[in-house]
């Protein structure tokens, strides 16, 4: 095979040149099928065009309903809508309740504008039916119309309610992608309001460094399915001006030495966000929490379209680790 010839420049940054990357012949032939199909345009408005946004989003959303339907009827589950603390959540309940004295707190993803409302309500039938368990399913305000911290603060407004049903130990927030981050940034925010912490946590393919300063940020720029550009915009919107350096929002730059659940961390060698993953595990390991890093082959951010063995598996290994913690 011919090697591409290495140049550093005066800075010490690498050129490789045209690159070609296959697709991996080590992953299952769904996961295979998932990186040769074409990617998602990603043309985005103008952060500040909020009318030019709230089309894109709800086209973008669109797009996914018809994925979410099928999910909600063929989940081993049930899903109903309600109000708690001013917040909407939807409401898991699986057929089968194995654990009827666990709740499950479960925040989508979808870089804080996208992903809401179907989807939501589908998140909320996979998490119930995967942990057999009540899953409080939070459909969180989002941006633009709502940038940080209102998220933040739902969130924990929702955790407050659900304590008074359930013993704190006997509980598992988890999310993925910005869900990851609004997971660690909430469970970080009920532990400095002097709340009793959750049992577990889980944060996957999480967004955890908002000064985007993590090796595969660039590394794996146009490498990543889901993930093709930088979340810079994404991340713009969000933050709204706030101090990127803050651990409510950049949860990598808290102090874990204060306390923090087992947590349960998840991400690909594809993913734009290993980084954020795999330094955020060492620093839960340098602080004394109990953490497990799983890392799957070739897998972009938020795994290979959900259907795949290697999909299977994630929910799996996060089962296994809520059974051990909450048991």
């Amino acid at each position: 095979m011919e090697e591409a010839l290495a140049l550093i420049d005066t800075e010490g940054s690498l050129h490789l040149g045209p690159r070609t990357i296959p697709v991996a012949k080590s992953v299952s032939a769904e996961a295979q099928a998932f990186l040769a199909a074409p990617a998602l345009p990603n043309d985005l408005p103008p952060v500040g065009d909020k009318a030019a946004w709230r089309e894109f989003v709800a086209a973008f959303d669109k797009g996914y309903e018809p994925m979410a339907d099928r999910l909600l009827q063929t989940m081993p589950a049930t899903v109903a809508t309600c109000d708690i603390a001013g917040a909407k959540v939807h409401l898991g309940t699986p057929h089968q309740i194995r654990h009827p004295d666990w709740a499950h707190l479960t925040i989508h993803g979808g870089g804080w504008v996208f992903l809401g409302g179907k989807y939501a309500m589908a998140q909320a039938a996979i998490d119930a039916a995967n942990l057999g368990c009540t899953t409080f399913s939070l459909d969180y305000a989002m941006a633009p119309d709502h940038p940080f911290p209102a998220a933040l603060e739902e969130g924990v407004a929702v955790y407050r309610e659900i304590i008074k049903r359930y013993d704190p130990r006997k509980i598992v927030i988890s999310g993925g992608s910005a869900g990851g981050n609004l997971t660690a940034a909430i469970t970080l925010k009920i532990r400095d309001l002097g709340l009793p912490l959750p049992g577990a946590v889980g944060l996957m393919t999480p967004a955890l460094d908002l000064t985007l300063e993590g090796d595969t940020i660039r590394a794996n720029l146009g490498i990543d399915k889901a993930l093709p550009r930088s979340i810079d915009v994404f991340v713009g919107l969000y933050a709204d001006g706030h101090d990127l350096m803050d651990p409510y929002l950049s949860p990598l730059f808290g102090d874990f030495t204060k306390g923090f659940p087992p947590t349960f961390l998840q991400a690909g060698t594809r993913d734009l966000l290993l980084s954020d993953t795999v330094r955020m595990h060492r620093k839960l390991l340098q602080s004394g929490v109990q953490a497990e890093l799983h890392v799957w082959e070739a897998m972009p951010h938020g795994g290979f379209g959900g259907a795949s063995p290697e999909d299977r598996e994630i929910r799996t290994q996060f089962a296994k680790f809520v059974e051990h913690h909450l048991a």
